[in-house]
């Protein structure tokens, strides 16, 4: 008779200790409070982008400094919206680019023309298109500005996920297989994880790149139609109209409390989290540190919950990894694929031609070969331009990447200052850039090349720092056991460690030095205008008239241009990496 009542009561002591480790304590009050603080930023922000288009030439942009709170909230919405379509985007394309042969040879090249299109060139076709979706409403010239900001943040999140997709260690990928994991578990449980720490150091620098375009995207001026929306970016812009070195300052001070913020509230924690995720059977000595994240995981509620979701998740992954398994595979002989190869080429290289030709269709109306040879005689000046300052670059960065990702208490340090000096735009460098080329009457083809490389540079650092900082311990053991040094480290150990995310940041770097080229190759300060000979200058001159010809055969020529250059290098050190330095 006792033996009933003696399983109640312990069902209702479990209860008892199941809502007692659930009762919010001090630390769960401390985060609603911060979570609440954010929500409320956030509905107040999406209220004010939905605003008539008319309030914006009610209440336009001003240089007074009590407006920067306002205007950093809303540059910051934009550029988180823009950071979660990214990442959105990257977990859709790069795994069909690494899965799939077919996929692989349209959507690389694609990416090539894509991360090369300026974001001038982006706004010249999609502000009209925004604008007509809402009309008469700020909606419109907001999405505009936040697929602007998107241009400049999603190409090098898909490079670094496709390519940790593609160098998945293959031990790991026979214990998939011994497990007999459904590729949907295979995700998740391998891929994800593996890919994490490249993808959370390229977020970070995506952050960095969306803020070196702010200006272009909430100031935007193409041909007769003209917008500013209320940002950082449109005050910078005002502030250097005005030859306002003040207001700069006030601008580039909001922009340094910002990315403070964000970094210890959202990177340093997921950098911290994602440190679990490294490669390696030595456990390391100097794991990255957040305080926020100490703080989350301190709370009752809060985890409470994230387990709860954790099993919804789990629940909802196994029903796909169950269908996924039973799912039949397609089998087809040797012979169809054959076919299906050649159709698909030909499918491929029909698409090929008719873009080309609608191209040169559009542009011959009223261009002529003189104006195709003046575009490609600046793109060669261009590109030998991105060439010399990437080697530079290279020369710079990556020892300094490899120092600081072996050190992560280092990089803990160094993480906010190379998120800063990576977001640092360069058009606040014009005022000087300019003012000392006119005085000392220098030459703006040499002078202002370096403005090029300016915010671009960063994604070798980003990527270097995220290879060293994955780099396993043992090797590194192993390779102190053997006594290598010197050179013979670098050549033997480091490098080819380090070479495929070397390569992502490389390929990045260059691509947006093209799109960088348009901001930095036509420069001015007030109504002084600087300008050097070169294809970025040819499309900001030709986006400024209006002239749309033009901008398609500018940006069609850097197309060509880039997409070259990685199928002649770039691709050939991934596949190089991919081949012999898998590990």
């Amino acid at each position: 008779m006792t033996m009933p009542q003696f399983a109640g009561n312990r069902r209702i002591a479990n209860i008892s200790a199941t809502v007692a480790q659930a009762w919010p304590n001090r630390y769960d009050v401390v985060v609603f409070l911060a979570l609440g603080a954010v929500l409320v930023a956030m509905a107040h922000g999406a209220k004010t982008m939905q605003q008539p288009l008319t309030g914006l030439e009610a209440n336009p942009v001003s240089l007074d400094p009590a407006n920067l709170p306002q205007y950093a909230l809303l540059t910051t919405l934009r550029m988180f919206a823009a950071l979660g379509f990214s990442l959105l985007f990257t977990f859709i394309v790069a795994p069909l680019a690494a899965k799939s042969r077919k996929a692989e040879r349209v959507i690389i090249p694609a990416l090539d023309i894509l991360q090369s299109v300026p974001v001038l060139g982006f706004l010249t076709f999609t502000v009209i298109f925004f604008l007509n979706l809402f009309p008469g409403s700020q909606l419109g010239a907001e999405l505009a500005a936040i697929f602007a900001i998107f241009t400049s943040q999603a190409w090098n999140m898909t490079f670094s996920f496709y390519q940790s997709l593609k160098t998945v260690p293959r031990d790991l990928e026979e214990v998939t297989a011994q497990f007999r994991l459904t590729p949907w578990q295979r995700f998740w449980k391998l891929e994800v994880p593996f890919a994490t720490p490249g993808l959370v150091w390229n977020m970070m620098m995506s952050m960095s790149g969306g803020w070196f375009f702010v200006v272009a995207s909430e100031a935007i001026s193409v041909g007769d139609t003209t917008i500013t929306l209320p940002g950082i970016g449109s005050y910078i812009a005002l502030a250097i109209e005005h030859k306002d070195i003040g207001a700069v300052a006030w601008a580039v001070g909001a922009m340094a409390v910002v990315i403070l913020l964000y970094d210890q509230l959202l990177f340093r924690p997921i950098v911290a989290w994602s440190d679990k995720f490294r490669v390696e059977l030595v456990a390391s000595q100097n794991p990255p540190e957040s305080w926020v994240l100490n703080l989350l995981r301190r709370t009752r509620l809060i985890q409470a919950v994230n387990g709860l979701l954790g099993k919804i998740a789990s629940l909802f992954g196994g029903g796909v990894s169950t269908l996924s398994r039973h799912a039949p595979e397609p089998r087809i002989g040797k012979t169809a694929a054959r076919a299906l190869d050649i159709l698909f080429n030909i499918a491929l290289a029909a698409v090929v031609v008719w873009a080309a030709w609608s191209i040169y269709s559009y542009v011959r109306a009223t261009l002529g070969w003189s104006d195709v040879v003046q575009a490609v005689t600046d793109g060669c000046i261009t590109f030998v331009r991105v060439m010399v300052l990437i080697a530079i670059a290279s020369l710079i960065w990556v020892p300094v990447g490899v120092y600081i990702g072996l050190r992560p208490k280092l990089a803990e340090r160094i993480q906010p200052l190379a998120q800063f000096l990576a977001a640092f735009p360069a058009n606040v460098l014009f005022p000087f850039v300019v003012m000392g080329i006119v005085a000392w009457k220098l030459d703006p083809n040499i002078w202002l090349s370096p403005l090029i490389i300016l915010g671009t540079q960063w994604y070798i650092l980003f990527n270097v720092v995220a290879g060293a900082s994955v780099f396993p311990r043992d090797l590194g053991e192993a390779s102190e056991l053997y006594r290598l040094r010197g050179w013979l480290w670098w050549r033997k150990v480091m490098l080819p460690a380090i070479l495929p995310y070397y390569v992502t940041g490389a390929l990045t770097a260059s691509g947006g030095s093209w799109n960088a080229s348009i901001v930095a190759e036509a420069v001015s300060w007030g109504d002084t205008r600087v300008e050097a000979r070169g294809l970025g200058a040819y499309i900001a001159d030709a986006t400024a008239a209006g002239d749309f010809h033009r901008v398609v055969l500018g940006v069609g020529v850097m197309s060509v241009f880039v997409v070259t250059l990685n199928r002649v290098l770039w691709r050939r050190l991934y596949a190089y990496a991919d081949r012999r330095l898998r590990i």
